[in-house]
């Protein structure tokens, strides 16, 4: 243990963020660097539970109080080594990763939890600069070759896995640069995108091959793919977004969230967008429709851009503020406020969308809402009614629909494939059935399996994928570790 006493003797305390004024002019991470002395207190107030539910709060199954006893004791080489035997990326969950597993952490039963995720995030850095991420390839090659479609977290974390058991891997990436939802869906100021770069170069240097403007089932033949490799892995994710399908719809200037955020990242990263139709929030009243993170990254990026107004919308009711004591150790529904609210955003909720309203040009130029309560039927079902006298204009000139994903797109790869779908049209592949898909050599993971979900989720799943299909090529057992089968299942989402 670490401190015994650590976590009596200091509260929870994370690095500060750059002054709002200053980091809404730029695309730079949000934090300042925390002093190492910190961090290491930070560590010490891990109190090493008899039962660390912190690891059953991690879909990963972190090896968290290892990890903090060896920031306390100041050896990273250690404590990089525990937490990249079960993480493949702490540089990604540690910047991007909503820290479910500190929701689970004991301590924060009745204290500040654990800062679990800014340590994660240290000890990567730590040993990036000391030298200790370093590229460990195979000591030798098994003969077989794996293709895998998508190069969000799932498919690096399935191609990282496979590799290291000795395979030969390819990534197929549809888009000019690799990355996925971490390159295109996540905003530089969360994630600057030399983070993945760092990354991609040291999984080249393992002997991962990447192939960019790769579509598979477009100017990639799908069905080759498949006889031409031992393995296929399907991680492309979750990209129908879900629509909002009211009156006024085709105005100009409705736009869903991930078009909005590619462009942007896109232009961020200097690509050339002279062909592209120009998706921008200067000088613009702002409506986001959707209050999750892909919102809230809506709202940052509108921000950054000089909106005139920046206002974000969600069906649901507000959430508590406070958490519920009986919620843990599982994912508590609480009110949460981003960096991106606090830099300039009006927030409203129990607010229904009824018309879209354009002007003469075709052009948006407001949203026709109206308030409504929430409860439920005689059944039980939750639903709601208008308020009357609630309805009301909105100016907004752009529009964003940040209200989730429906499923893959099944245009292309997965029609060509002809791999079942399940009853939401993800592709069928349960973990029961080690990510198989009804086609033989083809498995999947990530949001293309299980529905939009977490990053963590993702490099979990991408691992777990990676271990059944290791097991199919060798015909038995796979050389690749498992998570732990006997941790808690909690509910993430």
């Amino acid at each position: 243990m670490a401190d015994p006493n650590g976590f009596l003797k200091h509260t929870r305390e994370l690095p500060a963020k750059r002054p709002v004024e200053i980091r809404k002019t730029d695309w730079q991470e949000l934090y300042e660097p925390m002093p190492e002395e910190k961090t290491i207190t930070q560590a010490s107030r891990c109190m090493d539970c008899g039962v660390p539910f912190c690891h059953s709060g991690c879909p990963l199954g972190n090896i968290i109080p290892e990890f903090n006893d060896a920031v306390y004791e100041q050896d990273w080489r250690e404590a990089f080594e525990i937490l990249s035997s079960t993480n493949n990326f702490p540089e990604f969950t540690g910047r991007i990763c909503p820290a479910p597993c500190e929701s689970a952490c004991v301590l924060g039963i009745n204290q500040p939890p654990v800062a679990i995720e800014f340590i994660e995030k240290s000890i990567a850095e730590e040993a990036f600069q000391r030298g200790y991420a370093r590229p460990n390839p195979p000591a030798s090659r098994t003969g077989k070759s794996v293709a895998v479609i998508g190069s969000g977290p799932a498919g690096l974390a399935a191609a990282a896995q496979l590799n290291k058991a000795g395979h030969t891997v390819t990534v197929y990436e549809r888009n000019s640069r690799i990355g996925g939802l971490l390159r295109y869906g996540i905003p530089d100021f969360k994630l600057e995108k030399w983070v993945i770069d760092r990354r991609i170069e040291l999984m080249e240097a393992e002997g991962v091959k990447f192939r960019t403007n790769a579509n598979v089932g477009g100017n990639v033949d799908a069905k080759q793919l498949v006889r031409e490799n031992h393995a296929v892995v399907l991680a492309g994710g979750s990209t129908i977004p879900r629509d909002i399908p009211s009156q006024g719809r085709e105005a100009q200037g409705i736009h869903f969230a991930m078009e909005f955020l590619e462009q942007n990242n896109k232009r961020v990263a200097g690509d050339d967008l002279s062909d592209t139709f120009e998706i921008h929030a200067r000088d613009k009243d702002v409506l986001v429709i959707g209050g999750g993170d892909t919102g809230a990254d809506c709202v940052g990026t509108s921000n950054r851009h000089g909106a005139r107004s920046v206002t974000q919308i969600e069906i649901m009711p507000m959430p508590p503020a406070d958490r519920d004591p009986d919620s843990w150790p599982n994912w508590p529904m609480i009110l949460r406020t981003s960096t991106s609210h606090e830099e300039g955003c009006e927030r409203e909720w129990a607010v229904l969308t009824e018309e879209f309203l354009k002007d003469e040009e075709g052009k948006l130029r407001a949203v026709r809402t109206v308030n409504i309560r929430w409860g439920r039927d005689q059944t039980g079902r939750n639903t709601f009614v208008k308020i009357p006298g609630t309805e009301r204009e909105l100016p907004c000139q752009l529009l964003l629909i940040a209200a989730g994903f429906l499923h893959p797109q099944h245009e292309g790869l997965l029609n060509t494939l002809g791999v079942g779908l399940d009853a939401r049209k993800n592709v069928a592949a349960s973990p029961e059935h080690n990510y198989q898909t009804s086609v033989p050599k083809v498995f999947a993971a990530g949001d293309m399996r299980r529905g939009q979900s977490l990053v963590v989720w993702a490099i979990a799943e991408g691992r777990e994928c990676a271990r059944s299909v290791d097991a199919f090529l060798r015909g038995g057992e796979s050389v690749l570790e498992s998570r732990d089968e006997g941790r808690l299942e909690l509910d993430y989402a």
